[in-house]
């Protein structure tokens, strides 16, 4: 009995699917999550694609996709096939197919699995919109039943897997004109194909739900995880993804929440990590995000179930509170900066959380990213703050100092009658359900203060889903006190403190859970830099400054507070008609200033104006050497030489009043 989506969402715990058989591999019915890429090389380069799947298969890979759009193409992967096996590789091939059924149907008698994008494997899209009457619309799944049955009965007679991949930016006009561009559409536009193949006894089927938006991508797998149980009283194993996830941090980050949300409430089988960077560097990142559902969680018995849920988990909807000071309300989430490490506080130990002191001038310089708060544990700065900054301490020190205006006190919150508080702001902590229970009473006479806000961790195992279910608790005794959530690492490399922070702070922020972020880090954490694509990967002064960093990214992926330029980057494969991953340092490094603004880097039409409808201007691959220039969907600019069109993106950038002089 599922929990709306999940089996609990009070602890973790796998949702049980359908076992589907991909060649020798198992997915599915609690086998481990597995782990997939994709080639990013030409397929009829056959000896270049034979050699990178090998390259992702000793990375780690246990699927290795590759993209057929063609007949040529999808005849060709017997060849590569023979040779990936002649190696002594038993790895299953997946065979990506868009726009040609044809392809779908030759590459099915091939390879052990086959993805469908039901948003064009049938239909076109062209962006319009048609009214269509029931009796039109079921005319339209009698000519995609008609067009599928074939691959279908091929797949059933060869033994070959299926996924049916939808895509939030290729739903077709058919599913837009009826359900919009939502997770509901995207749903629908999944099942419309399960229903035809089950009709015909077919279930070696995987479904998916990518989008290059976090938010959208979890409401729609957590809502398709609903249907399946009510309409087939079963679920069909899911492939999570975050499409066009971009590179570096930003990349990382975005995979993380999307799919480290998902796989908190037991939901996918197999991940795959979309970075515009070499497939097998998608595959440490991959098994840093797997490695926690590994082994059994240890859980927290003081986590009590949940009867009903106080929101919406398919629809964001922020939760409400009071605002206290600059926290809460409708005010974006602040960012508090745990410098308690550090030492003694100097005007040169803020440029890690975004503050730069100008000797000079006597002047300071902040940063778009510059950290609302810093907590420094009992360390009193001697200088005067920047601007708005303010200083948070424990009690005893906030006790002794002398500038209260500056200076705010953090407790707990047993200690909170016996200590001397704020009459603007006091940090209340809360460590959730780590301890046996906790005293509701205490807990409601605090949050009659209207200075309070209330600060969120856990030490548990399962400690992203303890904090949501005390801010559930909070919700059901009506306590409107903001919320920040405190999270911290005890990883060694860049990565792991990625997903780490990424997983735990950004499920709750896509629930609408959270006023603000504090991210740390344990005593035995460590900040190994690890190297990719021959540099070295993230380099930063400190591990404050990765934290800060981290929180405002964390932030910018869930939506939920804008500081930075924003881009959605597809990963390069072989229908790539460009070299993405220059062309993305090169335009990264000319618009990175641009805060707020979203821009789409695309390698074909494939991903083009469907999967960057979220950007303000995309930059899509039309051609060998040709660049397509849009204006949010709209064409602006056809067939611009690859080589000006950076250029020419940032003229329409001016053009269109996007453009500021850094």
């Amino acid at each position: 009995m599922l929990q709306y989506y999940s089996p609990s969402l009070t602890r973790y715990s796998r949702l049980l699917t359908r076992e589907v058989r991909i060649g020798e591999l198992l997915l599915g019915n609690g086998h481990p999550v597995r782990i997939q890429t994709m080639t990013t090389t030409d397929t009829m380069d056959t000896a270049a694609t034979v050699a990178q799947t090998i390259r992702c298969i000793e990375a780690g890979a246990e699927l290795v996709r590759i993209t057929a759009p063609s007949k040529k193409e999808a005849e060709n992967l017997l060849e590569i096939k023979k040779a990936v096996r002649a190696a002594g590789f038993n790895t299953p091939l997946v065979a990506d197919i868009h726009f040609t059924p044809n392809a779908a149907e030759i590459a099915a008698g091939i390879v052990e699995k086959v993805r469908v994008n039901p948003g064009n494997y049938v239909d076109k899209k062209k962006f319009d919109f048609i009214n269509y009457t029931d009796a039109e619309y079921q005319a339209e799944i009698e000519r995609i039943r008609d067009r599928f049955l074939p691959l279908v009965h091929l797949c059933k007679q060869h033994g070959t897997a299926m996924r049916i991949g939808t895509n939030h930016g290729s739903l077709s006009d058919r599913i837009m004109s009826r359900y919009g561009d939502s997770p509901v559409g995207m749903v629908e536009s999944a099942l419309e194909f399960l229903r035809i193949a089950r009709d015909e006894n077919y279930h070696q089927i995987v479904l998916s739900m990518k989008s290059s938006n976090p938010q959208v991508m979890v409401q729609a797998y957590r809502l398709l995880v609903q249907k399946m149980d009510e309409e087939f009283g079963e679920c069909y194993p899911l492939h999570l993804g975050v499409t066009e996830a971009g590179d570096g941090e930003d990349g990382r980050i975005k995979s993380a929440v999307g799919i480290g949300t998902l796989l908190e409430d037991g939901i996918g089988d197999t991940i795959r990590v979309s970075l515009t960077e070499d497939p097998e560097f998608e595959i440490p990142v991959c098994q840093d995000i797997v490695r926690k559902y590994e082994k059994p969680a240890v859980v927290s018995t003081y986590v009590p179930e949940i009867s009903s849920l106080p929101y919406d988990p398919f629809n964001y909807r922020r939760r409400k509170s009071v605002p206290v000071r600059n926290i809460g309300g409708t005010q974006v989430p602040v960012v508090i900066a745990d410098l308690s490490k550090t030492g003694t506080i100097t005007p040169h130990t803020l440029e890690s959380v975004g503050y730069h002191y100008d000797e000079a001038s006597d002047k300071w310089n902040i940063a778009d990213q510059a950290a609302d708060y810093i907590f420094t544990g009992r360390s009193m700065p001697a200088f005067a703050l920047p601007g708005t900054l303010r200083v948070i301490v424990y009690a005893d020190a906030y006790t002794d100092a002398a500038d209260k205006q500056k200076v705010v006190p953090i407790f707990d919150l047993k200690e909170y009658d016996s200590v001397a508080r704020s009459t603007e702001l006091n940090f209340v902590m809360l460590d959730c359900y780590s301890e046996a229970g906790f005293d509701e009473a205490q807990l409601k006479r605090v949050a009659e203060d209207t200075t309070v806000v209330l600060c969120l961790s856990s030490t548990n195992e399962n400690a992203m889903q303890s904090m949501r279910r005390m801010v559930m608790e909070l919700m059901r005794l009506n306590i409107p006190c903001p919320v920040i959530l405190i999270a911290d690492s005890n990883g060694h490399t860049p990565d792991e403190h990625l997903v780490k922070l990424a997983t735990d702070t950004g499920a709750l922020l896509l629930d609408g859970f959270g006023d603000g972020i504090c991210l740390g880090y344990t005593a035995d954490a460590t900040m190994d830099n690890i190297r990719t694509q021959g540099r070295t990967y993230l380099p930063v002064k400190d591990i404050s400054q990765f934290t800060n960093n981290t929180a405002f990214s964390i932030l910018q992926a869930t939506r939920t507070r804008i500081s930075k330029t924003e881009y959605i980057s597809c990963p390069s494969c072989g229908r790539t008609l460009f070299d993405l991953q220059e062309t993305t340092a090169k335009i990264r490094e000319a618009t990175h200033h641009l805060k707020g603004v979203k821009i789409a880097i695309m390698g074909c039409i494939v991903n083009g104006p469907g999967e960057m409808a979220d950007a303000d201007f995309g930059y899509v691959g039309s051609g060998v050497g040709k660049i397509t220039l849009y204006r949010n969907k709209e064409v602006v600019k056809k067939n611009v030489p690859s080589e000006i069109a950076v250029d020419e993106l940032i003229q329409l950038l001016k053009d269109n009043g996007a453009w500021v002089d850094r």
